[in-house]
């Protein structure tokens, strides 16, 4: 005789994931259709069937423990193949986004970075910030001469600005990561196949190439994208560490000159980030014989780091063309949107490196994960 559950189901989560973006969560009616067609859902507990039926019961508890909803990669074969419409991919979305709201520390970042309605707030934040601190310095004004941003904003100010907010984030986020990794511990069990240290190489190497992407067939040109945002980051990270030591080693000032690598370096990443994220919208954009919405959520995501790329492009086209009185008004917006990209990192849909990350490492641990 099968064990008897009680379940409590969680109203309001339920209304949070359809305002998400889960609204056809409730189409649902279990054919199994999405756990046969996605070419990465484990044989033993098919996703996301049993994803979707916990969310039409409200199971929040059980839905924030599972790994699975960060082991899909959101090709929308389900959602293609689906008979009801009910979009299990964008339903899965919803919950990513519900996710990090809930393991958000403080909850109330989570709560306005994940809210597009709030974005506005959370850009205002930072930009409050840098007027108030150029003000009191002395600062808040276009200097004669040459144009360098640092005669404007000067570095010790804007290092003082984001390096505490940045740690304080990245311990908020460590603390996020670590309370979902105690969590699939203690849910799903710790009978492993692997360790910890082979497993997770394994999925930072896999990251590297985007890998699962190819398996999906609805939405295989994501890859090409992805890899240009990822790596487009990781050349704009490099070339950051790298100016840090120009100034405090080899006392270079700002700019640097175009003929430096690592001005080619910072230019290509620019570019790589910029043409990305324009494929990613237009990945979106285009018809696909696939019934699916982005959320507000991806959306935002998406304009800000597309407003990112093209701010921090035309703040060194504009300094090359000596326009002073556009140019410092411009480097101040490309500021607001690295504050917005980085300091809110773990409440934005970044966030989900580190959870699919340890979500993959635990598949690969148990053996689940789908080669």
């Amino acid at each position: 005789m099968a064990d008897e559950m009680v379940l409590s189901p969680d109203i309001e989560f339920i209304k949070g994931v359809r305002a998400a973006g889960g609204d056809t969560v409730k189409r649902c009616y279990q054919c199994a259709t999405c756990g046969v067609v996605c070419p990465i859902s484990p044989e033993d507990k098919p996703f996301p069937r049993k994803e979707m039926i916990m969310a039409q019961l409200g199971m929040k508890d059980a839905l924030l423990a599972s790994p699975d909803i960060w082991y899909c990669h959101n090709c929308n074969d389900c959602s293609k193949y689906c008979p009801r419409g009910a979009r299990p991919g964008d339903v899965l979305g919803a919950l990513r986004q519900m996710f990090i709201k809930e393991y958000s520390v403080p909850k109330f970042m989570g709560s306005i970075v994940t809210n597009p309605a709030l974005t506005i707030v959370a850009l205002a934040i930072p930009l409050i910030i840098f007027l108030v601190v150029l003000g009191i310095t002395g600062h808040l004004h276009i200097p004669e001469g040459r144009i360098v941003y640092s005669h404007f904003f000067p570095i010790l100010y804007v290092e003082a600005i984001f390096i505490p907010l940045v740690g304080l984030a990245g311990i908020a986020y460590i603390v996020s990561l670590r309370r979902y990794w105690n969590t699939l511990k203690r849910v799903n069990g710790t009978e492993y196949r692997m360790n910890f240290g082979d497993a997770f190489v394994e999925t930072i190497l896999e990251f590297l190439g985007h890998g699962k992407f190819t398996k999906c067939e609805a939405n295989r040109d994501r890859r090409t994208a992805h890899l240009l945002v990822f790596y487009g980051f990781v050349a704009l990270f490099i070339v950051t560490c790298w100016l840090t030591f120009y100034d405090y080693v080899m006392g270079k000032e700002s700019p640097i000159p175009l003929s430096d690598p690592m001005k080619w370096l910072a230019n290509m990443g620019a570019l790589s980030l910029l043409l990305g994220i324009l494929l990613v919208i237009a990945n979106r954009t285009k018809a696909k014989g696939i019934n699916t919405k982005s959320s507000g959520f991806d959306w935002t995501f998406a304009i800000i780091i597309l407003l990112l790329a093209i701010t921090g492009i035309l703040t060194e086209v504009i300094r090359l063309a000596g326009i002073r009185t556009l140019a410092y008004p411009m480097y101040l917006v490309h500021l607001m949107f690295v504050f917005y990209t980085i300091v809110y990192f773990p409440y934005s849909k970044l966030a989900h490196m580190g959870y699919r990350a340890l979500a993959i490492t635990h598949y690969k641990m148990t053996g689940k994960d789908i080669k």
